[in-house]
């Protein structure tokens, strides 16, 4: 397979994610204002409450089997790693670049949440169907392919949902704040029933605050681990139960659930099975997730090419995150895991595993900043100038990484 070729296989789903953002910014200005504020708080709480869990319990129901967890079990460790290797990367760039408090959240995000399910679903199978394929038989490949893809897709939004989501809904009170005191925030957040999964301004965080000063300034004597732990009581203190049962994490509860418990799984997946309209209909909404969430992102960009308060160091840093640092440190995790038994010899899921270290921002972070209303224009110049570079990135690091599994 060719330089040129990969380069139109890796072109075409961004691309695609380009010209669907385009679409979401004409829809966005003033001449033809369909897609204004209140058009897109109310479309991002239909993809938040109906279009993404259903695409989560489509993709799991469908690919997840006890059999396959068994076998492909490195997956979520492998995406798990990519997540935390990416937030420590973030902190570092955040660090560097002094990153303001309200957009430190939406850096890690974008460092850590890579788009783990659509691209693969267009690379994976435009590689596998090419003469040269270094993955053997084409149809068998884009079989499995398929597969993993889904996996990666399904495993990567729970990961979303309960890391980036509460992460982000952490920075949500200083972030309101701010509004509040530009007089724009009552509107935006009383109409919504998001408010229900934020930290409450009763009473009880105060109190909790008080309690937490109350305590030892010491606890094992170490300064470093007692302003960890102090930190660590903090965060827990403000996050609630319905913040992290968010729906996407429900709906993934409920595809492991049809995907592994075999009596269920008959009734629900198949082309025989008696009920499966239930997961042709969950299926047929969850195709609208990523197209409104996208054009969300570019209905969003038009206040960030108006306005953008996130400097062009950070987003230097955080495509340097994305393309250089994580599928490098990628390619030692991969071969490690190979190396110690962990991996078997499939090269298409070494491959699949090593595609999951080099993908741009998932555009589920623009869901969530859109939910908040925090960062918004912020996230679209990101998304922008990240999915720009993905054409030629993706490209040179499938071609390298095919290379080192030939």
């Amino acid at each position: 397979m060719g330089f040129l070729d990969l380069l139109i296989a890796a072109l075409e789903p961004v691309v695609e994610v380009l010209l669907v953002t385009a679409v979401g910014l004409l829809l966005a200005i003033d001449r033809i204002d369909l897609l204004g504020p209140n058009a897109r708080r109310s479309l991002n709480h239909i993809v938040f409450y109906v279009f993404n869990p259903a695409l989560i319990v489509a993709n799991l129901s469908d690919t997840i089997t006890f059999t396959s967890l068994v076998k492909l079990w490195f997956m979520p460790v492998n995406i798990l790693l990519t997540f935390i290797i990416g937030s420590a990367l973030a902190w570092i760039l955040i660090k560097i670049t002094r990153t303001p408090p309200h957009l430190q959240s939406l850096v890690i995000g974008c460092c850590s949440a890579g788009n783990l399910g659509n691209l693969l679903l267009i690379i994976v199978p435009a590689v596998c169907e090419e003469s040269n394929s270094p993955f053997g038989d084409s149809s068998t490949c884009s079989t499995n392919g398929e597969a993993y893809a889904s996996l990666s897709m399904a495993v990567g939004s729970i990961y979303i949902w309960t890391y980036v989501y509460v992460l982000m809904s952490l920075n949500v009170k200083d972030s309101t704040t701010s509004i509040k005191s530009s007089g724009e925030t009552s509107e935006m957040f009383s109409e919504t029933c998001t408010e229900a999964l934020l930290p409450s301004d009763d009473g009880s965080t105060s109190d909790d605050s008080a309690n937490q000063d109350e305590l030892p300034h010491t606890i094992f004597g170490v300064p470093f681990l007692d302003t960890t732990i102090h930190r660590i009581k903090n965060v827990t203190a403000k996050i609630k139960l319905k913040m992290v049962f968010a729906p996407s994490t429900i709906a993934a509860a409920v595809g492991f659930i049809i995907g592994t418990v075999s009596p269920i799984r008959k009734l629900i997946i198949g082309d025989s099975a008696p009920l499966r309209v239930i997961y042709s209909s969950a299926s047929l909404l969850g195709e609208a997730s990523i197209p409104s969430v996208t054009l969300i992102i570019g209905a969003n960009l038009l206040g960030g090419l108006q306005r953008s308060g996130i400097s062009f160091s950070v987003i230097i840093g955080i495509i340097a995150v994305r393309f250089i640092f994580l599928p490098l440190l990628g390619v030692v995790v991969v071969k490690a895991a190979h190396h110690f038994g962990m991996v078997g010899s499939d090269s298409l899921y070494q491959f699949i595993l090593l595609l999951q270290f080099s993908l741009p921002p998932g555009v589920a972070v623009g869901t969530i900043t859109q939910l908040f209303q925090t960062s918004v224009s912020e996230c679209s110049v990101i998304m922008l100038w990240t999915y720009a570079v993905a054409s030629l990135a993706i490209t040179l690091w499938t071609t390298f990484y095919m290379w080192l599994l030939s």
